[in-house]
């Protein structure tokens, strides 16, 4: 029955169905909004055996005339009026820093103007990542290769082979679907891909299948590979212009969700050196080694205890993979009483490989505490809240520091 079924539609619309083709039990089109039609089909096949697909047509912003019309724009719009549509920005948000994705976004087509070889590559979310930017700029050298991050990260490998300087933009939390691919196609041959890792950290209200939490460390135990995160806007800034200035392997450059701290951030570029960190303030109580933009933070946190008269060193290490061995050599020697801090994962990620580090040199009697991302998945909630949950925020570093010192 079900072949001549088959058969049937094909005679109709004069073309084979893809999924009754590889077994499947094809229903549809139907209207997704329908709810009372789709709740009886849904009871009717759920009779059925067999593996069956139910094709459902739907709209984005069903039911909201704007979010219909503009459905890029509200995918995440934020505060807006319900009756006019329009999306509210306060004074204070217009004087607010760049988000780091559009200082990604307009440093990628700022250096692409002097790079010829540059191509950006991304897995459908040219908006997201503010590579629309580059797409107005240089169409032909910007690739959408849709919902498919495996497909992104081994067509920027192919990119590379042939000269080119892939930047490959996917959120954190994505380029888990492309694991073996990083390893295979890229690492193993040592390509020089950059990969730019949006969304690296606590993304807030996306909740836990957003969280870009697990990647410092994901990334640490693949072999001739960089990883690197800025503090603020200007460290992004050097970091994509270091990378595209000729590598030998590939890169990683995580930076958070949200906005950056500086208004004043389009600087001339400078060249980094890879692996090298640099020192932020100085203390004699205890050391703290910072990753990535939460280190910010920790400045601000310093500042706080400052007025109670506590200061500490603080360096700003800037890449998890390689360490900046100088740096760990200075501060073993001088302190027994270190703390590292990163927006992600405390298993496996950037203390970690400290903590490595000072076994395998022999360093003894010191004191390591881990700051970052518990063992457990983080639920939803805003930034504030979940940086508070963590102990990660100005208020749990500074608490943290006072009571690190006491021990």
């Amino acid at each position: 029955i079900q072949k001549l079924d088959n058969a049937v539609k094909v005679a109709l619309f004069r073309q084979s169905n893809l999924f009754e083709s590889l077994g499947f039990r094809y229903f549809g089109p139907v209207d997704g909004h329908d709810i009372n039609r789709l709740t009886k089909i849904l009871s009717d096949i759920k009779h059925i055996p067999g593996p069956k697909l139910l094709h459902c047509i739907t709209v984005k912003g069903k039911g909201f005339l704007k979010a219909e019309q503009e459905q890029t724009k509200f995918h995440a719009p934020g505060y807006f009026d319900k009756e006019t549509g329009e999306i509210s920005i306060s004074p204070c948000q217009k004087l607010k820093p760049p988000k780091f994705q559009d200082v990604f976004g307009e440093t990628l087509v700022e250096l692409a103007k002097s790079n010829e070889r540059i191509v950006a590559i991304t897995p459908a979310m040219l908006t997201g990542s503010s590579l629309n930017l580059m797409k107005e700029q240089f169409p032909k050298r910007t690739f959408d290769v849709g919902i498919a991050e495996q497909h992104a990260v081994t067509f920027s490998a192919g990119m590379a082979t042939q000269g080119y300087i892939p930047f490959c933009n996917i959120y954190s939390t994505f380029m888990q679907r492309a694991y073996d691919q990083v390893i295979h196609d890229v690492a193993l041959q040592k390509l020089p891909v950059v990969f730019c890792l949006d969304r690296g950290g606590l993304v807030g209200e996306d909740g836990a299948t957003h969280q870009g939490v697990f990647d410092i460390a994901y990334m640490m135990c693949i072999p001739d590979i960089i990883i690197a995160s800025p503090l603020n806007e200007i460290d992004l800034r050097n970091m994509m212009f270091t990378a595209q200035k000729g590598l030998n392997k590939p890169m990683v450059i995580r930076y958070p969700r949200g906005n950056g701290v500086m208004l004043n951030w389009q600087r001339p570029f400078e060249e980094i050196e890879i692996g090298t960190g640099i020192k932020i303030s100085d203390g004699d109580t205890l050391a703290v080694l910072s990753f990535g933009h939460i280190g910010h933070n920790v400045i601000l946190a310093a500042r706080k205890l400052h007025a109670e008269g506590i200061q500490f060193t603080h360096y700003d290490m800037r890449f998890a993979k390689p360490l900046d061995t100088q740096i760990l050599d200075v501060v073993l020697r001088k302190f027994n009483k270190i703390i590292t801090i990163e927006e992600g994962t405390i298993r496996g990620g950037f203390g970690s490989a400290v903590s490595d580090y000072i076994f395998e040199k022999g360093y003894k009697q010191k004191a390591l505490l881990i700051m970052g991302i518990p063992d457990r998945f983080i639920e939803q909630g805003n930034l504030v809240e979940l940086r508070a949950e963590c102990g990660i925020d100005v208020n749990g570093i500074a608490n943290t520091i006072k009571s690190f010192i006491r021990k």
